[in-house]
């Protein structure tokens, strides 16, 4: 290859970097405000521990194969059993990621006919498989039950035949505010539709024992519920629940499921114990929502932003580079914060996402806010 080869994805990097949207790897640094490790699950002893007898025990690091070869391991097949108990699905299928899910999901399960119904604030991930679908899909504005309704109705009289997918996070990654669970599925019942929901941000930390804003929901037939393991739960991969008849089809026909080769064995094994902290350890929980009242109250005290009410709070800046040099300034004086910029957020709501884990207590969630509401002011738009 040529210079002049890689010319074009060079001029890219450059426009990019004039718009203030170049991004970069970073190294770990400071105290967490940027991570989705809201329990602390992560580094936690009781997860090396399992990890450890596990290995102990003859699990393997990797697979060897897809599942559908030689790389169904039994650790894949208990992890399914169990959490399909955990949160009352049907059945659940163990994919390597959230994002790899979603993918496959909303690529496999709308057909041709159907018509996908996605909140506009929808992740990326659902964005992939929804490109992929064979479904029509239309966006509807974000959280507004009506504005989903209206979007099926529309279908049903241009002479849609199909059945409408709604599909939905019950709590977003970039607001932090949460879905109207209830509504969307009543919704999806009357429209004899299905309900997916993305509970990404939830699992672990809503809902009884952790169980998510769904929890009551995956037992039905028509609601598709997505739990990714990598946040609260501290590990790695997503549990998507569904029932039997769904699941098999998506071992049948999702490319993602049946060409990849499968998960870790021993990352299975980690999410077991996870599920298991999440019923023996639910302190947690009650000091997260506590930790994250008080950052909500802190964030309006110091900053005169009203909080989302959840751990995700976002502090709108608007310029992409002055979100960045906040970011960056907070960042050298030990607080991990990351700006995040547009195309994650819309054109002109840069931001910086701060995140409260159980890493930081309440008097670092205070030094924290009154540097950052100093940096702000210095840092004049």
């Amino acid at each position: 290859m040529t210079p002049a080869g890689l010319a074009r994805y060079e001029t890219t990097l450059a426009g990019l970097e004039r718009k203030g949207r170049r991004r970069e790897l970073m190294a770990q640094g400071g105290v967490d405000f940027s991570s989705n490790d809201y329990l602390a699950f992560a580094g936690s002893t009781r997860l090396a521990a399992a990890v450890t007898a596990a290995l102990q025990r003859g699990t393997p690091v990797g697979a060897g194969g897809s599942r559908l070869l030689r790389g169904n391991h039994p650790e894949h097949v208990a992890l399914e059993d169990e959490a399909a108990a955990f949160f009352g699905a049907e059945r659940v299928l163990y994919f390597g990621s959230g994002y790899a899910a979603n993918a496959a999901l909303f690529s496999t399960l709308p057909q041709r006919g159907d018509i996908i119904v996605y909140d506009a604030l929808v992740h990326a991930s659902a964005h992939e498989g929804i490109q992929a679908s064979r479904a029509q899909a239309v966006a509807a504005a974000h959280n507004d039950v009506e504005a989903f309704a209206r979007a099926i109705e529309q279908w049903r009289n241009d002479g849609g035949i199909g059945h409408p997918w709604i599909a939905v996070e019950s709590l977003y990654s970039m607001d932090g505010d949460r879905a109207p669970v209830p509504e969307l599925a009543a919704l999806a019942e009357r429209h004899d539709g299905f309900l997916v929901i993305d509970e990404a941000h939830a699992t672990g930390v809503y809902g009884p024992g952790g169980r998510g804003f769904a929890a009551g929901l995956e037992n039905r037939a028509n609601v598709i519920v997505l739990h990714t393991c990598g946040k609260a739960l501290g590990v790695s991969g997503a549990l998507l629940g569904a029932s039997a008849v769904l699941c098999d089809y998506l071992v049948n026909r999702a490319r993602g499921f049946i060409y990849s080769t499968a998960p870790s064995p021993l990352m299975a094994a980690a999410v077991r114990e996870a599920l298991r902290m999440l019923v023996d350890e639910p302190q947690r929980r009650t000091d997260f929502d506590t930790l994250r009242a008080f950052a909500n109250a802190e964030l309006a005290a110091k900053i005169g932003v009203e909080g989302s009410g959840s751990q995700i709070l976002p502090v709108l800046i608007g310029d992409n580079g002055r979100a960045v040099r906040i970011a960056a300034r907070m960042r050298e004086e030990g607080f991990d914060i990351r700006a995040i910029r547009p195309p994650t957020v819309p054109e002109g709501t840069a931001r910086l996402r701060i995140a409260i884990t159980l890493n930081v207590d309440s008097q670092t969630i205070t030094r924290t806010f009154t540097r950052l509401a100093a940096i702000m002011a210095e840092e004049k738009p």
